[in-house]
This record gives C-alpha cells, sequence and structure tokens, in this order.
C-alpha cells in the first residue's frame, strides 16, 4: 500500500504489564492543490487518489462541471531533502475558457472542522451556486438495500482494517450497487476523491445514487452532496442542523444513525420504500348471539 501507511512501536498496557509493540499508522501529510500555478488550498490528507480528490473538490466548490474543465493535472515543484518528489503539490490546469476560481474559494484548510461559513448566507449561496441540483431525482431506494450500506462499506476499507485511523465514503447505486470507496484521515477529503472519480467517469451529477459515509454528515459534506447532484447522504452517526436545513432546501435526502434495522430520515423520507407490514394474527371475528339461539 506503499504511503498509505506508517509503521511505528508503541508502548502496549494491558492488566498484565506493558511491552513494546508494532503497529501501523494512517499516513497523513499535507496537498496543496493549484490551479493554473496559483495555490488555492491545502488540506491534510492519505495520500492516494489525488487527481480524484483535486476534481471532487474543484467541482464541489463550483469551478468545474465536466471532465473538460480540466485539461491537465500533474505533480510539481515539491521535493525532500535528498531531491525526491514528494507529491504533495498537485497543479490543475483549467480547460479553454473555464474562468478561474473565485477569490472566496481560497481556503486553507489544515483546520476543516466547520465549513468556514454559516448561516443563511450558506444555504443560498450553495443553491444558487449548483449546477446539478438533485431536488427532481426520482430514485427511490429500498430501506432493506440502505441498511446494507454500512457493512459494505465498512468491509471495503482496506487502509482502516490496518490502522483503524481513516474515514470512508462510498458510492451506490440504488440497488445496493457499489460503485467506488475511498478512505481518507479527512472525511471531506473522502467525499472529493468519491466525486471526482465519479466526475471522471462521466457519473456527475450522480443521478439515482447514495453517498455513505462512515462518519457525522456535517453541512460541508451535505453540501458537496448538493454540489455533485446526489439525492441521497447516509451517515452511520448524526447530522449537524445546517446540514438538514441545507438538505431540505436544495431536496437531499439526508440519513443518519444508519445502524443494523434501524435509521433516522431526516428529510427526502418518499426516497425511501418500506418493506409491506408484516400481517399480524388477529382473534377470529365475534357474531353476536341472535335472539333465536338465546336459551
Amino acid at each position: 500500500m506503499g504511503r498509505l501507511i506508517a509503521r511505528t512501536s508503541v508502548q502496549r498496557l494491558t492488566p498484565n504489564g506493558s511491552r513494546r509493540a508494532p503497529d501501523r499508522l494512517a499516513v497523513e501529510e499535507p496537498l496543496e492543490i493549484r490551479v493554473d500555478g496559483k495555490a488555492l488550498a491545502v488540506t491534510m490528507r492519505t495520500p492516494g487518489h489525488d487527481v480524484e480528490l483535486a476534481h471532487g473538490f474543484l467541482l464541489t466548490e463550483g469551478v468545474i462541471g465536466a471532465v473538460p474543465d480540466v485539461s491537465s493535472a500533474r505533480y510539481c515543484d515539491s521535493v525532500d531533502d535528498e531531491g525526491r518528489n514528494t507529491y504533495n503539490v498537485l497543479d490543475v490546469a483549467l480547460g479553454p475558457g473555464v474562468p478561474p476560481p473565485d477569490p472566496g474559494v481560497e481556503r486553507n484548510f489544515y483546520t476543516t472542522s466547520s465549513c468556514g461559513v454559516c448561516g443563511k448566507a450558506s444555504l443560498d449561496a450553495v443553491r444558487l451556486k449548483t449546477r446539478f441540483s438533485p431536488a427532481a431525482d426520482p430514485v427511490v431506494v429500498p430501506f432493506s438495500v440502505l441498511t446494507t450500506l454500512p457493512d459494505r462499506l465498512r468491509a471495503a476499507q482496506r487502509v482502516f482494517e490496518s490502522t483503524g485511523g481513516l474515514h470512508a465514503a462510498g458510492l451506490f447505486e440504488a440497488d445496493g450497487t457499489l460503485l467506488v470507496v475511498r478512505e481518507d484521515v479527512g472525511r471531506h477529503n473522502a467525499v472529493d476523491k468519491v466525486l471526482g472519480w465519479a466526475l471522471l467517469q462521466g457519473r456527475i451529477p450522480a443521478a439515482g445514487c447514495v453517498l455513505m459515509v462512515s462518519g457525522r454528515a456535517s453541512f460541508e459534506l451535505t453540501q458537496k452532496a448538493v454540489m455533485a447532484g446526489v439525492p441521497m447522504l447516509s451517515a452511520v452517526s448524526a447530522p449537524s442542523s445546517l446540514a438538514v436545513d441545507l438538505a431540505a432546501e436544495a431536496g437531499v435526502t439526508l440519513v443518519g444513525f444508519l445502524r443494523g434495522e434501524s435509521a433516522n430520515v431526516y428529510t427526502g423520507a418518499e426516497r425511501i420504500s418500506l418493506p409491506a407490514p408484516t400481517p399480524t394474527e388477529t382473534e377470529p371475528e365475534q357474531h353476536p348471539v341472535s335472539a333465536a339461539q338465546t336459551p
């Protein structure tokens, strides 16, 4: 797995004492994304699928909307003390006629626990900016399919299996077919990698799909779903209040606490079909006794 996993030694403590033991860590390194030679953003990510990450990031920031909007993406200007390429700077050249990013896109992603914007202005900006509104998407997903997605996502997390230290995002079709899974130390990066893959595969807008994430559903992740035309976002943990507000305004079905055989549906419940109720035994119909039958 190359630079995805780092090895270290730890002091392992148990009720029976302590001992030195080997351990594996998920690699975390900075990636600087440049557009036409100009630095745009820095994010701490797990190396790998960086071109997808950059495409997904630019898609969800409204800079690009199709494969031809990018003419090239190449690593550059990033070497270690021995002159070797660290692959930590990626320069994306926009296609002819594609406007450069708005100044507001230039953000530093060293800390990304919040989206950087909040309140009604954020909702209005996303609703007006998206090219791929999911509101009219007619997809319906059986609840029996939806409940299988967390386990299927978890089963595909190869690096998490070794390190226990990564988030994951997966894109599924309505019948449960897995299209792609990506892992990263940042949940937003994992989603960008998935949506970047979808863009490069000609699957944007992601109509008829479910975006499944391994953690909570934040405003930022909901925003990314809206920008990519994803009609359903499901998470194993809770959404934030602003995520619910945005999902409601944009027409995204938002599902949280998807665990086992239960879930909370916060918006867009009409896109989830439930099985028919199981018939229950009823007592035999009681007929009144007629006058002729009375003793």
